[in-house]
């Protein structure tokens, strides 16, 4: 039973990858990635988080490698610039 859940997660966090890829399409340099190069480069990266009142805010260092994409990627996806 917990293995099927295992299973059900992943497919389930696979199917959300591929949709922030297609959703993402034509916004940055990674629209033809692969899943797992989305992950790594974008996901996987350091931020400070800030905690305001309404929201939680991400803040990215300046030299961040994949600052610009990152930054393509979350306004593509209705992320308002701060």
């Amino acid at each position: 039973m917990s293995n099927q859940f295992r299973v059900l997660l992943n497919a389930a966090a696979y199917v959300l990858m591929q949709e922030l890829r297609l959703n993402a399409k034509g916004a940055f340099s990674l629209d033809k990635a692969q899943v797992t190069t989305i992950r790594e480069k974008l996901l996987k990266q350091a931020v400070r988080l800030k905690k305001t009142t309404r929201r939680y805010v991400p803040h990215l260092s300046d030299t961040a490698l994949w600052r610009v994409d990152w930054c393509a990627f979350a306004q593509r996806l209705g992320a308002v610039p701060t």
